[in-house]
């Protein structure tokens, strides 16, 4: 087995060549002996050093690709300057250039690091140690940087991959939403419907753990669901299509709310119970009957939802007409969900939620509360639920001085609109 030590020393093989090759660009050839000189004091062993009085022969020695690092010289016969440097980076981006200049300049000096350069030496303010170690720390540098740079390039290429799934979330999970209410009866147009629906759906991230479905389920009664996934994001969309299934998988049970949150709850834990995370989801389910005048709802820890009786101006959570219900989804295998009931007559409307509408926060850390929206309601009561919903949103973000939300927010509105048949 291969220990800790070796396999360090193994490493550190790896990022430095064991004999540096070295291209000197410099057309002094006092200097460029003295520097040969130099590196051989330092160790002469470690370094192979190439030398060309020009930049042309500079270049071409760099296209043969066999050089670890540049030393040069900004002035030479055929270049001057900082293009000295953008030749040679050009030519060869991925070799570290450490500028070797007799020119104690601090401007040129910053120009060139800023485009590229290792570093920028002083000639006569140099000896070999540092010469050779500038240079390794150099080829180390660049390596380090060459690294970055593909990891870089590696997480941008993951990131465009996970936005192009989240896009597609995204749009699987619109798709799921109801994109035409059903009307009651089936054959008549939406404003002649007995039953009348509106939403908001604001999820706070590219997708989100909010979840609600509008259904028919006779000619005078719908089934309205809703429900507020723990979390949000991709796991909390994926829960929320499981959801969508058994909705489907269980409509034979959905005249009945508190079975049919009884067997949600079951098939759930079912379905979720390998699972190492813990999971959970609040949800509402209501029958609204516009034949008896009664709405027949079940709650599994979610928020009571008003209702308006907006003839009487009176606004009540349904937990004052029937306080009864079960803990949130996934909690708890065996868990029977009762069914409540409370009236819905012609021009009253229940209006469903989620929190993300009122646990926003103001600058001093204060909620804004279901009471709050409670009465914000109570102040609207008149006004038509889609007006209604803009108000409560514009309400809440004005409290938190935000324009988003950092939790999803779903507002659903069913109204009634026709006359109960008598019994």
């Amino acid at each position: 087995m291969i220990s800790e030590a070796e396999t360090k020393k193994a490493a550190e093989r790896e990022s430095l060549p064991l004999r540096i090759r070295v291209l000197l660009i410099e057309d002094n050839p006092g200097d460029a002996r003295l520097i040969e000189m130099m590196l051989a004091e330092a160790d002469g062993d470690s370094f192979e050093l190439r030398h060309a009085d020009r930049l042309e022969h500079g270049l071409r020695e760099l296209g043969n690709g066999s050089i670890d690092i540049v030393l040069s010289d900004l002035s030479v016969p055929d270049s001057h300057g900082l293009e000295t440097f953008q030749r040679l980076h050009a030519r060869a981006p991925h070799v570290p250039i450490i500028v070797l200049s007799g020119l104690n300049d601090t401007t040129v000096a910053l120009n060139a690091v800023h485009q590229g350069a290792q570093d920028y030496l002083i000639k006569g303010e140099v000896d070999g140690q540092l010469l050779a170690r500038a240079m390794r720390y150099a080829i180390e540098r660049k390596r380090m940087s060459e690294q970055l740079h593909r990891y870089a390039a590696e997480l941008r290429e993951k990131n465009a991959q996970l936005e192009s799934d989240f896009n597609m979330a995204r749009e699987i999970q619109q798709i799921f939403l109801p994109n035409q209410y059903p009307t009651f009866p089936h054959s008549v147009s939406p404003e002649n419907s007995a039953l009348r629906f509106s939403h908001r759906y604001i999820p706070a991230a590219a997708v989100g753990g909010d979840f609600f479905d509008i259904f028919a389920i006779t000619d005078s009664t719908a089934g309205v669901f809703i429900c507020d996934v723990m979390g949000h994001g991709m796991r909390a969309a994926l829960i929320t299509a499981i959801m969508r299934g058994l909705i489907e998988e269980l409509m034979p049970v959905a005249a009945d709310p508190g079975r049919f949150l009884t067997e949600i709850n079951r098939s759930l834990r079912a379905i979720l119970r390998r699972t190492r995370e813990p999971f959970l989801a609040t949800a509402f389910y209501t029958i609204a009957d516009s034949d008896t005048g009664e709405l027949r709802f079940a709650n599994a820890g979610h928020p009571s939802p008003f209702r308006l009786h907006v003839d009487a101006n009176e606004v009540q959570p349904l937990k004052f007409y029937d306080p009864r219900h079960g803990p949130a989804l996934g909690l708890f295998e065996k868990t029977d969900y009762p069914t409540c009931r409370c009236p819905f007559v012609p021009n009253d409307r229940v209006f469903l939620f989620t929190d993300g509408i009122y646990e926003v926060t103001n600058a001093e850390g204060e909620e804004f509360g279901q009471e709050r929206l409670l009465q914000s309601v109570r102040k609207r009561i008149q006004k038509p639920s889609e007006q209604l919903f803009g108000d409560l949103l514009i309400e809440a973000q004005e409290f938190s001085g935000r324009s988003d939300f950092e939790d999803d927010v779903c507002l659903v509105g069913v109204e009634v609109a026709g006359r109960p048949v008598s019994a």
